[in-house]
């Protein structure tokens, strides 16, 4: 199946998308069918904390028409947080849309997981990742959740960690998994990569865009199909 991802949201995180897509592709003995485009970051920011879903949908509808033109059979919004809009957007698709959220309470559940603490853009802990996690109880750290929100902002955009943000987040993790029972600490934000890939913070840690990447892996490579998503949000 050919993939089309809307990119851009941050670059980094796209980056990150593309290599492991084409890695897990490869993997599975097949070529990878790929289309990107870009969507402006800041204009996702601005939409997703004054709450903007009608415009921000019709940002990605026309991206989606874009990606269709080329031949794409589906696509995706490489953000969590750009998913604050995921069902006005489903509403003006032009191709099926695939979550990165239902895959995750599907693989929480599978996995036994009962709790999972979020990191990633205010809107996504402060939801707890806009309530639709059904199977597994969400928990947000218990900081300010606008400055820890606007740090994974500034990561977003620079397209690096420092090792003071790095700090934040571990600690931001910290709690959740000590003092409020979470199991897992998810990477709900698609560029926190950049501050755990090869790092040990002292937790189990579940990447958010490890599980939406094997699922548009499986669709690029026919191991499943886009009937095994239905019904999902």
């Amino acid at each position: 199946m050919h993939i089309g991802l809307i990119g851009g949201i941050g670059p980094a995180a796209t980056i990150v998308y593309y290599q492991r897509l084409v890695a897990q592709v490869k993997q599975a003995g097949h070529k990878l069918d790929l289309t990107i485009v870009q969507a402006d970051v800041y204009d996702l920011i601005e939409n997703n904390l004054a709450d903007k879903r009608e415009t921000q949908a019709e940002i990605y509808a026309r991206l989606i028409d874009r990606l269709k033109a080329a031949g794409a059979e589906c696509a995706a919004i490489t953000s969590l947080g750009g998913h604050f809009c995921f069902a006005e957007t489903l509403a003006r698709s032009s191709l099926p849309l695939i979550s990165a959220v239902a895959p995750l309470d599907a693989y929480f559940a599978a996995q036994g997981i009962g709790c999972v603490g979020l990191l990633g853009t205010e809107v996504v802990m402060r939801t707890r990742l806009y309530g639709r996690l059904a199977r597994t109880q969400a928990v947000a750290p218990t900081s300010d959740l606008v400055a820890l929100g606007k740090l994974y902002q500034d990561v977003a955009t620079s397209g690096i960690s420092t090792e003071a943000q790095r700090a934040a987040f571990f600690a931001a993790g910290r709690q959740m998994v000590e003092d409020q029972g979470a199991d897992a600490v998810v990477l709900a934000g698609t560029d926190l990569n950049l501050a755990f890939d090869g790092r040990d913070p002292g937790y189990p840690v579940i990447d958010a865009l490890d599980i939406h990447v094997a699922t548009l892996a499986g669709l690029a490579t026919g191991t499943r199909t886009l009937s095994d998503l239905d019904g999902q949000p």
